[in-house]
């Protein structure tokens, strides 16, 4: 007995370790997509979904992995929440990933597009908030971290009302400059990529309560649904 948990430890520390390395390859996706849109750097949006496809072997594997230690040793109670954790939170970081590939195939299509300053401005802020949501929810996964998972689904709300403000002054300039309704509507886009990670990363947030609770809750519902 002591060694069949013994084995189901070792394997439970791989899919943790293996789920960290996938957080930090999303992370710097995250990272290197909006440095890309505001630099209107092409190579490194190429770069970034080249990158991508890593994310998806990652998540991939750790499916394989946890519904292997599921099928062999049968968890229960706590040691099963936390496969289901590394599951279903390794799943909404991955779409994170996606959401970092939409952001590079919008700085390409907009390669040498009419710019507004003022917009890039706020998407650069926007996206700086996003990159640290999703470091800050990572950490809280690691160290099991209830009372910052709470936070930081909070923290969505910023993500919320920068969607709206810049969704708002990108109306007022197509209307007012109609050689401006190319780049309004992928500015709008990237805002809208920027905000959808928000509600993965309080999804994350979500699995770290069940993680420590037990319990399945909803955070920030009608930042979810307010779209």
């Amino acid at each position: 007995m002591k060694k069949l948990r013994k084995t189901f430890n070792n394997e439970l520390s791989k899919m943790h370790v293996r789920f960290a390395e996938m957080g930090m390859m999303v992370h710097e996706a995250i990272f290197r997509a909006v440095k890309a849109f505001v630099d209107h750097d092409k190579a490194l949006a190429h770069n970034v979904i080249v990158r991508d496809q890593a994310i998806n072997e990652c998540e991939n594997e750790l499916e394989k992995m946890t519904l292997e230690v599921i099928a062999l040793y049968q968890p229960v109670t706590a040691d099963l929440r936390d496969v289901i954790t590394i599951l279903k939170a390794s799943s909404d970081i991955e779409r994170i990933g996606d959401h970092a590939v939409s952001m590079c195939n919008a700085t390409i299509r907009m390669k040498g597009s009419q710019r507004i300053a003022e917009i890039e401005v706020e998407i650069a802020k926007m996206g700086d908030y996003t990159c640290s949501m999703v470091e800050h929810v990572l950490d809280a996964y690691v160290n099991r971290n209830l009372e910052r998972a709470y936070q930081i689904a909070k923290d969505d709300r910023f993500l919320d009302a920068e969607l709206r403000k810049i969704r708002q002054r990108c109306m007022t300039v197509m209307q007012a400059a109609p050689a401006s309704v190319f780049s309004g509507s992928y500015y709008i886009s990237v805002a809208t990529y920027l905000e959808r990670i928000g509600d993965y990363v309080t999804n994350v947030c979500e699995w770290i309560v069940f993680l420590q609770l037990g319990e399945i809750v909803e955070l920030n519902p009608s930042s979810k649904n307010n779209l």
